[in-house]
């Protein structure tokens, strides 16, 4: 049974260092097992050596991790629905170290091709469009799709824009209506001259249904 500890979770006390706790301090575990509180100390690692594929998935975990966890919050309200023990955060770094992690050279890479910032079974963006314009505005347009299928005039726009080099996320919700098919954005200053790589969907008005997003690019900001 001690065996199957997790060794990452960290300590909780509840009753002091006389009283039960779970999980890890210094090198010391404990469980509570049976009604019983029950400490070990941890086994030593030995000459363990991780394989290369383990190297390699640390990697593009790590990777995925530094660019999701900016929009932790906005992932966690629109991709998609809570899967049992899976939350959408949870969901979205799933999906995003299978499909939208790519090796260049010798380094991976997020393919922004394949990022999504939501997900869901609402009708997405039809023919979307951005430019940039002076003192860091993009205007944004879009095909008004409104009754085709489940969509809705009055479904919210959703963007994110990245610049990778200064690593900048920006976000907008509830910015325009899908009724009106565009919308004008307007970054901070410090976007100005930057590349940047831009993602936009909806979510209906109740924010209870999201589509799942589109990539509309990338552009320099002026």
């Amino acid at each position: 049974m001690l065996n199957q500890i997790n060794n990452s979770i960290m300590a909780k006390f509840d009753k002091g260092i006389l009283g039960g706790f779970s999980g890890k301090v210094g090198n010391v575990v404990g469980v509570r097992w049976r009604g019983q509180d029950i400490m070990r100390s941890l086994p030593s690692r030995g000459n363990y050596v991780p394989s290369n594929a383990q190297l390699e998935q640390r990697e593009k975990f790590g990777l995925v991790m530094r660019f999701l966890s900016p929009i932790q919050g906005f992932l966690s309200n629109y991709f998609g629905k809570r899967q049992g023990d899976k939350s959408p955060f949870n969901l979205a770094v799933s999906y995003h170290l299978r499909e939208a992690v790519e090796l260049v050279g010798e380094a991976y890479q997020m393919d922004y091709l394949k990022v999504l910032i939501s997900k869901g079974d609402l009708r997405g963006m039809d023919s979307p469009q951005v430019q940039a314009l002076a003192n860091q505005e993009l205007t944004l347009s879009w095909e008004d799709n409104s009754g085709q299928g489940n969509a809705s005039g009055t479904d919210q726009c959703l963007v994110v824009i990245y610049a990778p080099d200064a690593q900048f996320f920006q976000t907008f919700e509830q910015i325009a209506q899908r009724q009106d098919a565009g919308v004008t954005l307007n970054l901070p200053p410090y976007f100005a001259g930057f590349e940047v790589y831009i993602w936009a969907s909806f979510v209906t008005d109740n924010q209870q249904e999201a589509a799942t997003s589109s990539y509309l690019g990338n552009l320099t900001i002026l």
